[in-house]
């Protein structure tokens, strides 16, 4: 068996805890294979609302196995607020929940550096959520970091006040902010007891073994691609590889066994954070954008940045993960405007290109627009594609056109329901 992937095409934020909700049920695991608690993955169902930042979001169904995986980092704190909250809902994770031991942990002075490092940034911040994601990831690659595995050896403590040392040595060069390091160490080494009851495993061996034995694999990226640490728009970016080679090298497996690529975009453009954003909206129907979508960060609660569907973003990111079909998210948000733009050139030194320059954070470029025309009606109780208003349908069909890649999956509300599914056997 292939292992099918599904992530973020834009700057995260795409609707992807739903959408892994939803194919979850043909599954047998699913896996999250990088980032941290800086991810929020946002469900809705039975009324209620949920925003998972560590846990797989395919934990809300009965029986199946969800994988933490290795490269992931892991805030123990962040993980027993999320565990207990499941506790407390009646799912049952036990024997369901598995952590890779390779997995880096998140201590509290590396939320502490974060935090430092980005107040001295001043007017210079990249907009980091301050998790301590990028100076974990730091110590990963500078062969200092603790792992999962590691509290279960004697001489854990040893390796954690080592590592400390050696960020408070790093907090000297920052000015003092306010950080209370013992109240948060208290409740970082208690969490470990949840941690430890949580099945650890070598999860190379585990994710492949399952593999072989026919099991159905889901990979879940967080964030999106555009935030990549190689391809996004860098430095403002995050500490990960967020696109589709980032599964191989964050559950361990090899390339030629990834199958589907299932890639996410919400039917316009958001960001939160500093960096680029060539289709941004600064006026009111930005404000309208943000309004109509309830454009508020589920883990940082930001508002965000709001702009027309960026056709040159959405090549680059189809290209560099091998996009085997598309899930259009939040098409109800556009309902109500009159006419929808779409970004499908640049205008860059001299010239129109539909490539993303190099030198993106450093220079303006001016999205050329193509319009569409609005539906203006509310698709609530739309079940089928074929349902769907002209002008809506009209604008799906200009997506595949341009992109080249089929929309096989559209989300008309927030609710776990409202998503129409065009070829279920292509869907999972």
């Amino acid at each position: 068996m292939n292992i099918d992937v599904i992530l973020g095409l834009q700057w995260g934020d795409e609707g992807k805890g739903k959408i892994v909700d939803y194919l979850a049920e043909q599954y047998d695991l699913v896996a999250r294979f990088q980032g941290g608690p800086n991810a929020g993955h946002t469900l809705k169902f039975d009324g209620q609302k949920f925003v998972l930042h560590t846990v797989p979001s395919g934990i809300f169904r009965d029986g199946l196995i969800n994988l933490i995986g290795n490269g992931v980092v892991v805030d123990p704190i962040t993980l027993k607020k999320e565990l207990d909250q499941l506790e407390a809902l009646g799912i049952n994770y036990s024997q369901r929940l598995f952590i890779a031991k390779k997995a880096h942990l998140i201590l509290p002075t590396h939320r502490y550096l974060d935090a430092a490092a980005e107040a001295a940034k001043g007017v210079e911040k990249i907009g980091s959520t301050l998790k301590g994601i990028g100076p974990t990831y730091m110590d990963k690659t500078g062969r200092n970091g603790i792992r999962v595995g590691d509290i279960l050896l004697p001489n854990f403590e040893e390796k954690y006040r080592s590592l400390c040392s050696k960020h408070l040595g790093l907090l000297k060069m920052y000015p003092p902010i306010d950080f209370h390091l013992q109240e948060e160490e208290e409740k970082w080494f208690a969490s470990l007891d949840t941690l430890r009851r949580l099945p650890q495993v070598n999860s190379e061996y585990y994710i492949n073994q399952a593999l072989d034995q026919g099991k159905r694999v889901l990979a879940e990226g967080a964030q999106g691609s555009m935030l990549d640490i190689d391809f996004g728009t860098y430095p403002f970016v995050t500490s990960s590889n967020t696109v589709t080679a980032g599964v191989c090298n964050g559950l361990g497996v090899a390339p030629g066994r990834i199958g589907e690529v299932i890639g996410i975009t919400k039917a316009y453009t958001t960001r939160v954070g500093s960096g680029p954003f060539p289709t941004e909206l600064h006026d009111a129907t930005g404000e309208r954008l943000r309004a109509e979508g309830g454009e508020f960060g589920a883990t940082t609660g930001r508002p965000r940045r709001c702009g027309w569907l960026d056709l040159p973003q959405l090549h680059y990111t189809i290209m560099l993960n091998g996009v085997t079909q598309l899930v259009v998210t939040k098409i109800d948000v556009l309902n109500h405007f009159e006419e929808i733009q779409v970004a499908t050139k640049y205008r860059y030194d001299g010239q129109q290109t539909d490539q993303l320059p190099y030198d993106l954070c450093e220079v303006s470029v001016e999205p050329v627009f193509e319009r569409h025309a609005g539906w203006m009606q509310s698709l609530d109780g739309i079940t089928e594609f074929q349902e769907l208003p002209e002008a809506c349908s009209a604008y799906l069909k200009a997506m595949e056109q341009q992109l080249q890649t089929p929309v096989t999956m559209v989300s008309t509300g927030p609710e776990r329901q409202k998503l129409l599914v065009k070829d279920v056997e292509a869907a999972v």
